[in-house]
């Protein structure tokens, strides 16, 4: 374009599209064709009439919108969202469809009948990331708005999104009645506990929750299906996956529902554990995360099964164990807090529970110290507890690194004493092109109430969605 033929504006920018349009299309081509365009002609168009909007084009399942206000947009985006809503009542999946919106306002490039500019591109971003049913807008959109129309809105903290160079505030709009699909409430629900055998026969119990794009969280040190389901420790962090995934995850071997009497806790035995609770659940594409001792375990078997990982999201991990780093000082406390656990593990000592509150969770409130406590007396026993820990001194899968091909976010607390800062950094250093996020904080599991849990909720489902994306 030439300078002279360039016209700009400011504009409100909807863009939108179905959810999982390829997934549907594959199952029912026909239901999925009819059912986009009963949408369009009985909802979509006719809303986009009615709030002045301009229809600038279509790609496939997505549309682009101009407003000629911000307000014009956001009534016109929850009006389609009700009206589609409307429409699926009663439909089974796949005709159904669900549909995601991003909205933005700035400054516009109009070429024919065509736009383009960041004012576009933001919308773009912000309609992919965006979760089913739900209208994201940029900050500047959330300012033009509020206050003048009768919504709510969620600040979900700041998003990297590709392609944009600043990180960007996003909110998350709906009427006061709520037009968003609300989280699990993982109080009420009825999680299915089922049982499998892993390779060498040891019993393994899995658990599975939500619906949508599979997450499968690998095992980590101690784990108890029932008792993690109510804990304010990890109920935050599993309702967040669980709002729009399929989400499953295991109790590893020695701990929880599983088999307590297992003697193997080598790293090929936790692969098989989880190479067991996939093809158990049936589920063939996932992603996967690792947090702890789980991140080796899900980098071994995305290594051996890349064509089943779709990404890989690692906290708080590590890819060589503590008794393999090289670290003396690390050795010797390990050890000492070896004989201490020999001790007092499963104890009312005070002393015991507040050393390793203090470890894991020094930033705890009172309730989430208190269930961290009953964690340790009720997942495993102290002989257990002391195998795994020491086995997990040896994992390493420093040499396999460079052979993850999934995409890949770590993140890790910058002052956690769990596991050291740098383990986390050099795994991230060795995985090719993956993203290292470093989170203000001292505990080794990121709690709700802490100001580090908004940008590590953020970055793990904003990276989780870009794969959902893609359909």
């Amino acid at each position: 374009m030439s300078s002279a033929r360039i016209k700009r504006r400011l504009a409100a920018v909807m863009a939108m599209d179905a959810v999982g349009y390829t997934r549907l299309m594959e199952a029912d081509e026909v239901g999925t064709l009819a059912a986009l365009n009963k949408a369009r002609a009985e909802v979509i168009d006719p809303r986009i009439e009615e709030f002045g909007g301009r229809l600038v084009k279509t790609t496939g399942d997505g549309l682009l919108i101009e407003f000629p206000s911000a307000v014009a947009a956001v009534e016109c985006a929850i009006a389609v969202q009700r009206g589609v809503d409307a429409l699926n009542f009663g439909v089974a999946a796949p005709p159904q469809l669900q549909f995601r919106i991003g909205l933005n306002i700035g400054e516009i490039i109009v070429e024919g009948d065509d736009i383009y500019g960041e004012g576009v591109n933001l919308a773009a971003r912000l309609q992919q990331i965006a979760a089913p049913r739900a209208i994201y807008t940029s900050e500047a959109f959330y300012d033009q708005v509020r206050g003048r129309a009768n919504l709510e809105f969620r600040d979900l903290g700041l998003h990297n999104l590709k392609n944009i160079s600043q990180p960007v505030r996003v909110y998350s709009a709906a009427s006061p009645a709520g037009d968003e699909k609300p989280g699990p409430d993982l109080k009420g629900a009825e999680q299915e506990v089922r049982f499998c055998r892993s390779a060498d026969g040891t019993m393994i119990a899995y658990a599975g929750v939500g619906t949508g794009p599979p997450v499968v969280k690998a095992a980590n040190w101690l784990t108890h299906l029932e008792f993690d389901w109510l804990s304010p420790i990890w109920r935050p962090l599993f309702a967040e996956v669980a709002r729009e995934h399929l989400f499953v995850r295991y109790d590893q071997r020695g701990n929880g529902l599983s088999d307590r009497e297992a003697t193997d806790f080598s790293l090929d035995a936790h692969v098989a554990d989880l190479e067991a609770t996939v093809d158990a659940a049936g589920i063939d594409r996932f992603a996967l995360l690792g947090l702890s001792q789980g991140g080796p375990i899900c980098v071994a078997y995305a290594a051996k099964h890349p064509e089943r990982v779709t990404r890989l999201v690692l906290h708080g991990t590590f890819a060589q164990g503590w008794r393999l780093r090289g670290n003396q000082d690390e050795i010797k406390r390990r050890e000492a807090m070896l004989a201490i656990m020999e001790a007092g593990w499963g104890s009312s000592s005070a002393a015991f529970h507040q050393m390793f509150s203090a470890l894991f969770v020094p930033e705890g409130k009172p309730d989430e110290i208190s269930s961290w406590i009953e964690l340790q007396r009720t997942c495993t026993a102290p002989k257990q507890a002391i195998a795994l820990s020491e086995a997990q001194g040896r994992f390493d899968v420093l040499e396999i690194l460079p052979r993850v091909r999934a995409p890949t976010l770590v993140t890790h607390s910058r002052h956690e004493a769990v596991q050291p800062f740098e383990a986390g950094r050099k795994m991230a250093s060795l995985i090719p092109g993956a993203r290292f996020v470093p989170l203000e904080s001292h505990n080794h599991i990121i709690l709700e109430h802490e100001p580090a849990w908004r940008r590590f909720i953020g970055e793990v489902i904003s990276f989780l969605r870009e794969t959902d994306a893609a359909g």
